[in-house]
């Protein structure tokens, strides 16, 4: 089996590392390339992937023979006309380019220079997205970059759009936390939601899920009030609060299954659910199955809840999308899945006893236990 390749190595490595120095000494003869490189690879591997992007922006700043918004120049014009040219090949950038932005992070983040710093971040986020350095600018200057962030949720570029949602989410993934309100984004997404591009609506949907976490019924009003605007319908309304609402499914929310049209109380029944394996091993697969049918037309949305006992004593749950159907009267609708049981870093499969229980329309049904077996 080949050995998997860590993603620090692939985003900021030896290669891609003289490439900036070809790069930057491209618009400015005066920029040391080759010191530059031997500087920063004297300490890149042994550093993590955050660190290196660190690491290879403090490496431009040493080397770069000026300061300010001239070395702010010379890094926009070392950037290849387009993210195509440079090598994009799909919407979040290519990591080559992650220590541009972090440079405008570290060292012109400062009032003087704000407003060329901002426009900045705009123009290299389509070579790698500069979401989180747009975050240490939110938490210093918060009323000027949210002005910004306004002005991008309608730039012609998606790629800006989609910083414009994706920056002020309040629980962006491995990014700092900033001290402003959960909503403080909404504006922003009444602007974005009904976006033609998928990478910006997913941003929106996403952000919305944060919001969420700790404000349910505003998301479920503003999604009520975005159906009801017309302003997007059908798969992609669906899709946006399917995803806004996801963790709300999980736990069986029943407001959440009813803006998407699952009633909490239709008249279905379940067999009871058949295991292949009743013992298993992390890294096998559950196989299960289990025969719906309903006494009336009836939209279903299911989902299977693996629980077991964590470490503290409290219970812990997996929950895992099955399938979307609509149940007839008189037909059976067979459920069936095969997953993989496995570690992952946010679920760690221990040994000791588990219950499988499916969920349809936020309605959990009697489960049926299973031991995880010591490997």
């Amino acid at each position: 089996m080949t050995a998997k390749v860590p993603l620090k190595e692939i985003a900021l490595n030896a290669e891609r590392i003289a490439r900036i120095g070809r790069e930057v000494h491209a618009v400015c003869p005066e920029f040391e390339a080759d010191d530059f490189v031997a500087s920063v690879m004297a300490d890149l591997p042994r550093l993590e992937l955050s660190a290196r992007i660190a690491r290879t922006s403090q490496g431009l700043h040493d080397h770069l023979p000026v300061t300010g918004p001239d070395a702010l120049d010379i890094l926009l014009r070392s950037l290849p006309p387009t993210p195509a040219a440079a090598g994009v090949t799909n919407d979040f950038g290519l990591h080559l380019y992650s220590p541009h932005s972090d440079y405008v992070s570290r060292y012109l983040r400062t009032a003087e220079h704000l407003e060329q710093s901002l426009a900045a971040l705009a123009r290299m986020t389509g070579y790698f997205s500069s979401e989180l350095p747009v975050r240490h600018f939110l938490a210093e200057f918060p009323d000027e970059t949210m002005k910004a962030v306004d002005a991008w949720s309608r730039d012609e570029d998606f790629r800006v759009r989609r910083l414009a949602s994706e920056a002020t989410r309040p629980l962006l993934p491995w990014a700092p936390r900033v001290a402003l309100p959960a909503d403080a984004g909404l504006p922003v997404l009444e602007t974005l939601y009904d976006d033609p591009h998928l990478y910006v609506r997913t941003s929106v949907a996403n952000h919305l899920g944060d919001i969420a976490a700790t404000r349910p019924d505003l998301v479920l009003a503003t999604l009520q009030r975005w159906k009801t605007s017309g302003r997007v319908t059908g798969e992609r309304f669906a899709f946006l609060a399917r995803n806004a609402l996801s963790n709300r499914l999980k736990e069986g929310w029943s407001p959440a299954y009813a803006l998407l049209g699952y009633a909490h109380d239709t008249p279905i029944a379940l067999t009871p659910l058949i295991l292949e394996r009743t013992e298993l091993r992390d890294g096998d697969t559950l196989d299960f199955s289990a025969v719906l049918t309903a006494t009336a037309t009836a939209p279903v949305h299911v989902m299977i809840v693996i629980v077991t006992t964590g470490p503290s004593g409290r219970p812990r749950e997996k929950v895992a999308f099955v399938r979307r159907a609509t149940a007839e009267p008189g037909q059976e609708l067979r459920l069936a899945k095969s997953y993989p049981l496995r570690s992952t870093a946010r679920w760690k499969v221990s040994p000791g006893p588990y219950s499988l229980t499916l969920q349809v329309n936020g309605r959990r049904f009697p489960a049926f236990a299973f031991t995880v077996l010591d490997t």
